[in-house]
């Protein structure tokens, strides 16, 4: 049976600050339940260049693009020694611009594989330097996956130094797109800006509403987007707490009104883990530091458990099938 390896990015460059004390925030929840969940994994800290933050941002159209390259190259590196290691790499990351770097690193010890990828999330996360009116890059890495400029949609002139290190990004880990959009599946996405919405239409890309989830029922949708992904050899669900309804996530840069529960969270990550194709799982975004009582880190932490059970399930039942 495949051990689980914790990766901890405490990398919060790409948005809000205090996403970097997520991680914190969870062994805090951890040790409040009187879980011992920290002392089961290994773990491995991934270095992160967050004392950048007090440098001088010289990237407007994608803050801080160069020191986030370096810490990507980390996790890629990271993330791709774990699967060799025959362990399961399961990411615990600070802000959304991280879960490119664990993508690249799936690709790397994955090359031949065709890799689907499920974003459990309120935003899609598919802008690029030249689309984005933030700046944020923890709106950028399923761009930087896809391999998607989205010129048709321009609103800015990224600085050639920008677009070096972007276009770094979008190699890292394998030369090419790492996904195709077909390949790409939203779970309850609603918030977002005129330039995603345009690649989501053009691309034909699944969003399941948070109307469609509940008419349909979370079972159903988790069985759904399974099937979407038939062809794809591996899988990667990605999981940002923003995903739930904004009267459980007050602790985390942007939330949304009318996501996920508590309950039909962790129902949906143990449908979904349930499949035997999926090699990396991510939780990301939980920021204490706009939150009161840790709420977001204790939620956030019952989705882990339910999460990591479902993970060791499975790993065991490959094992008997073996």
């Amino acid at each position: 049976m495949k051990k689980i390896k914790l990766i901890e990015v405490r990398s919060e460059l790409g948005a809000t600050r205090g996403a970097s004390m997520g991680i914190e925030a969870l062994r805090v929840a951890c040790w409040d339940k009187g879980s011992d969940y920290f002392k089961r994994f290994n773990s491995v800290s991934v270095p992160d260049l967050n004392y950048t933050l007090f440098d001088p941002d010289v990237f407007p159209n994608a803050h801080r693009i160069d020191s986030i390259l370096t810490v990507q190259k980390n996790i890629a590196r990271a993330v791709e020694q774990t699967v060799a290691m025959d362990m399961f790499p399961l990411v615990l990351a600070g802000d959304h611009s991280n879960a490119h770097g664990t993508i690249a690193g799936i690709k790397a010890a994955y090359p031949d594989k065709t890799l689907g990828v499920i974003w459990i999330d309120a935003h899609a996360d598919i802008h690029s330097p030249f689309t984005s009116p933030s700046g944020n890059v923890h709106g950028m890495p399923l761009a930087m996956a896809l391999n998607f400029d989205n010129l048709d949609r321009q609103i800015n002139e990224p600085a050639p130094e920008a677009i070096f290190f972007w276009n770094s990004l979008k190699k890292l880990g394998y030369n090419g797109p790492k996904l195709k959009p077909e390949h790409l599946v939203y779970i309850v996405v609603r918030d977002t800006e005129e330039p995603e919405e345009y690649l989501m239409k053009k691309h034909g890309i699944k969003n399941f509403t948070y109307d469609e989830l509940n008419k349909k029922g979370v079972p159903q949708v988790a069985k759904e987007t399974l099937e979407r992904l038939k062809d794809c050899d591996i899988l990667y669900i990605s999981f940002d707490v923003d995903s739930l309804d904004s009267k459980f996530s007050k602790g985390t840069g942007t939330p949304v009104e009318t996501g996920l529960t508590v309950k039909q969270a962790k129902e949906l990550n143990y449908l979904l883990l349930q499949d035997p194709r999926v090699v990396c799982y991510e939780m990301t975004e939980i920021n204490p530091t706009l939150d009161t009582e840790n709420t977001m880190a204790e939620n956030a932490f019952d989705i882990l458990e339910t999460a990591t059970e479902a993970i060791l399930k499975k790993e065991s039942n490959s094992t008997a099938i073996h």
